[in-house]
């Protein structure tokens, strides 16, 4: 890491569980009935379907099984640093 990205507020130990993670690009959809929306794992931006919550965030990157997101701007901010690689399905 580097001096800025260091003492950077939206790092709180993500390296833990998002180190070299596989990361999807896609629409945020509702993993079951009782969950309306989810937040970026770095800013807490808030994702949802655009019917539920229009002023959220409707696209992003998540983890395989899109239990952790990341927001475009954080993905753009901290892809190198956590070396995400992109894979195109679920």
């Amino acid at each position: 890491m580097n001096e800025k990205s260091t003492h950077d507020w939206r790092l709180t130990n993500q390296e833990k569980y998002l180190q070299g993670a596989e990361l999807i690009l896609r629409s945020w959809s509702a993993p079951r009935a009782d969950r309306d929306h989810d937040h970026c794992e770095f800013c807490w931006a808030k994702f949802a379907a655009p019917a539920l919550i229009p002023e959220a965030e409707h696209r992003g990157y998540c983890t395989r099984d899109a239990y952790y997101w990341i927001c475009t701007t954080c993905f753009e901010d901290f892809r190198e640093m956590f070396g995400w690689r992109l894979t195109g399905a679920p």
